[in-house]
């Protein structure tokens, strides 16, 4: 069977572990994103998602890599996370931080379902923001909730089509971005493993099976999957 996973920011953190696994589980690898992946099996479209009218300058490529495949999942997975308050956040930031969290997919959704066979998957790696908030995280924390809803009107929409959807919910990940955010400071990241039922980080390689595990079962169908490590409330 011809398997294909199209994966956003798939070139680094739980991006590339995930192309890691899905390439072991014998799928074609289509990475979209600004640089290009590590790895030597991964067929790279370079893309910046926060520019407008981006998909007219991909749309052959992918679109001629992904036809004729059995199967394809499709994961959501790059996004861009900024401190910010909703009493001082500026519209122009907000609309960037949307057009990668959440226009970037219902582009690619659009582009691919027509493609898409029974058995495919679309899933979003949302946060475990989705469903809570935190301080100084409006923009972050707002983008995945409103992910959460798209991954559960796609599931009603495709009611009928056999292509199935979830939202992959990571907790505190040791990935760049996470060090990013908190400025490389050990001690954020040390609080953050605090938080944790083992007192550690999630690693990117649990996060990517999780989403293997959703792209290869439909009975998660519409299913929220907290992958937190049992954060403490």
């Amino acid at each position: 069977m011809n398997k294909t996973l199209v994966i956003t920011g798939g070139s680094r953190g739980i991006g590339l572990a995930t192309s890691k696994l899905f390439y072991k589980s014998d799928y074609k690898i289509i990475n979209l994103s600004r640089s290009q992946s590590s790895l030597d099996s991964v067929h790279n479209i370079k893309v910046d998602l926060s520019q407008k009218n981006w998909e007219k300058e991909i749309s052959e490529d992918l679109l001629s890599s992904c036809k004729g495949m059995n199967q394809i999942s499709l994961v959501h997975n790059a996004c861009l996370m900024t401190g910010d308050n909703v009493e001082s956040i500026e519209a122009n930031s907000f609309r960037n931080i949307l057009e990668i969290n959440l226009i970037s997919p219902i582009i690619l959704n659009t582009l691919l379902i027509p493609l898409m066979n029974k058995g495919s998957s679309i899933v979003y790696v949302g946060s475990s923001l989705a469903t809570k908030a935190v301080p100084q995280m409006t923009s972050y924390v707002t983008s995945k909730h409103a992910m959460v809803g798209l991954m559960k009107s796609t599931t009603k929409d495709l009611d009928g089509k056999f292509i199935h959807s979830a939202c992959v919910c990571p907790g505190s990940t040791n990935t760049e971005m996470l060090r990013d955010y908190v400025g490389g400071s050990e001690e954020a990241l040390e609080g953050m493993a605090q938080d944790t039922s083992e007192k550690r980080l999630i690693e990117p390689s649990e996060i990517a099976s999780a989403i293997l595990f959703c792209a290869q079962n439909p009975v998660v169908n519409g299913t929220i999957l907290h992958t937190n490590l049992g954060a403490i409330e």
